[in-house]
């Protein structure tokens, strides 16, 4: 009896799952709209027949059931999920002659971003003031042809995913591999929901700028050559739009070569090809387009590997404020751990003043193996300090300097005002664990900082700081280096760190 009652449970739980594997119950099969599946034809016109049925019809689900469809642009309407099957692959086509994806709209703005920012139809899949619409399933968008560039002409694709102005967008569980110099970028996006996406891509991954109420989680995206979840705020759309209310979570990124985190490789030989020579980026950034700026937002349980750290930037005059960063994990990383930049590049409308970054809170944070020549670096400019940013429950451990970047370290960072937000264009630092700059009201409570070789520079260098409280903070002495340095510090407070207190010296 009880081997019966197994056995009829087996053949329900069969059931379900064949069912749950169906096509959706009065879906639009693009294989009855004329498609093939068969990695050859070009798929893209009974892909887009089918989605205006379902469209007519008032919404629906366009289901590609398993097979490979070769397609250019296919072009998203309102109240329409696209559902990738098991086994279905949706294949960006590399262009032919004249043939290709739909020509770069006339942009609303082009002159304060670079050009792959500005324009959205030239994309494997695009929609453009749409309400209601997902891709889902467990299927994958292979953006072979695309380029990682950003061209000016038709009929080139450089994106596998561009949304601008839509609302209520739900992307789930699908893969995208090498998607082009965008994988995704959402543009005035609101109510967007992305996850447990896997990205092993050749440019950026998750790119989500002027996109307000964002939930992000359980997201794996490998992105050697440029930024792996990336929020931006640009003038794309013809105004300054804050990215604001966004949460990103349970989340992971990395710079392993491309595709070797799909095929379980994770290779690491690719390091010298990232366009700005400067080693795998991947990581979670703000910025560096920061025209609207960024408010309430909070990161958590998101791991790093082998990838540039993570970055809060504020450089075209928007305001970066009300953040929360808590449970992250690192390793490996590649430049700075944690990266604080408020400056002055201001590609913005002329009489655009500097931004402000503060309410800054990070916290239980753990990095093994962090590059030591460019520090924890929390940086504004004269005149405009980063404001209330507290570090708590930190664990850093730096690898020592080579030789080459030890006969490189600087007395000091240039203000560099103007240039691109990236620790390696200031160069190698004067000290190995924070070297903090033009701020106001930093609290670093909870902080141990250990070496992994010999080091010859200070632990933590403050200039030019208005209210510094550090609080039991531990670290391994560097030879005859003091701890601490010390240049126009005024309200410092220093406490449960007796190390710090014997070894000070004022410049």
């Amino acid at each position: 009896m009880l081997q019966r009652l197994v056995s009829l449970l087996l053949l329900s739980l069969s059931f379900f799952g064949n069912l749950a594997a169906a096509p959706p119950a009065g879906g639009f099969n693009v294989r009855d709209f004329g498609a093939k599946g068969d990695s050859t034809t070009l798929d893209g016109d009974a892909i887009n027949r089918a989605i205006a049925a379902a469209a007519k019809a008032g919404g629906g689900t366009v289901y590609f059931p398993a097979g490979t469809y070769r397609s250019y642009s296919i072009r998203l309407q309102s109240h329409i999920s696209l559902y990738l099957d098991q086994g279905a692959v949706l294949l960006a086509a590399a262009p032919v002659g004249s043939t290709g994806y739909d020509a770069p709209e006339p942009a609303d703005n082009d002159k304060f971003q670079d050009f792959g920012h500005s324009h959205w139809h030239n994309s494997l899949i695009w929609g453009e003031k749409l309400v209601d619409i997902s891709i889902l399933g467990p299927g994958t968008i292979y953006g072979q042809g695309l380029t990682r560039e950003g061209p000016h002409q038709a009929p080139v694709g450089n994106k596998a995913i561009a949304l601008k102005l839509c609302r209520n967008v739900t992307l789930k569980d699908f893969t995208v591999r090498q998607g082009g110099h965008f994988a995704l970028l959402a543009t005035g996006v609101d109510n967007l929901t992305i996850d447990n996406l896997k990205l092993d891509t050749n440019r950026d991954g998750l790119d989500i700028d002027c996109c307000q109420n964002v939930r992000v989680s359980n997201c794996t995206v490998n992105s050697p050559w440029d930024d792996g979840i990336c929020l931006k705020s640009s003038f794309a759309l013809g105004y300054a739009r804050p990215t604001e209310n966004v949460t990103i979570t349970n989340c992971q990124v990395s710079g392993f070569d491309r595709g070797s985190l799909l095929d379980g490789t994770y290779r690491r030989n690719e390091a010298t090809l990232v366009p700005d020579h400067e080693g795998p980026t991947g990581r979670i950034k703000f910025g560096t387009e920061s025209n609207g700026g960024f408010r309430n937002i909070a990161i958590s349980n998101c791991v790093f590997t082998y990838c540039r750290g993570l970055a809060l930037e504020t450089v075209d005059g928007g305001l970066l404020e009300d953040v929360t960063i808590s449970n992250i994990t690192m390793r490996d990383v590649t430049n700075s751990p944690i990266f604080l930049r408020l400056s002055s590049r201001l590609r913005a409308p002329a009489g655009t003043a500097t931004g402000q970054l503060r309410r800054i809170n990070i916290s239980n944070v753990t990095v093994y193996n962090a590059d030591s020549r460019f520090a924890t670096l929390i940086s504004g400019v004269p005149g405009h300090p980063i404001e209330d940013v507290r570090l708590s429950n930190i664990s850093i451990w730096y690898r020592p300097l080579d030789a080459a970047s030890a006969a490189a370290i600087q007395p000091d960072l240039p203000e560099d005002e103007k240039g691109y937000p990236e620790p390696q264009k200031l160069g190698v630092g004067p000290a190995y664990g924070f070297y903090i700059r033009h701020a106001k009201n930093i609290e670093l409570n909870d902080v141990n900082i250990h070496l992994l070789g010999a080091e010859t520079r200070p632990l933590l260098m403050l200039t030019d700081v208005d209210g510094a409280r550090l609080q039991n903070v531990a670290a391994d002495k560097a030879g005859a280096a003091p701890l601490l340095v010390l240049k126009n510090v005024r309200g410092l407070s220093v406490s449960d760190s007796e190390a710090l207190k014997k070894s000070t010296r004022t410049r």
